[in-house]
């Protein structure tokens, strides 16, 4: 299973329709109104907050979505990235 739809699917209904309309927006390059902010030490990563979610995505190249990591936050959210 992939680890997008096992963390969804941890998740209470609420939480998971957050995470959903979150990678929508992501998804058809909607930044405005959403809480990004550029990660220091790692080019060209960002994440998205909503709440204890996070998304973490990279914009390649070709300005293309990657995403890196979703979860909730915690003291090891970032690392390893």
């Amino acid at each position: 299973m992939h680890k997008i739809d096992k963390f969804l699917k941890s998740l209470d209904e609420k939480e998971r329709i957050v995470a959903e309309r979150l990678l929508k927006i992501l998804k058809l390059g909607k930044f405005e109104n959403l809480d990004i902010k550029k990660l220091k030490g790692y080019h060209g990563f960002f994440r998205v907050r909503k709440g204890e979610i996070r998304i973490v995505y990279r914009i390649d190249e070709n300005e293309k979505i990657e995403l890196v990591f979703i979860g909730r936050k915690t003291d090891n959210t970032y690392k390893g990235l």
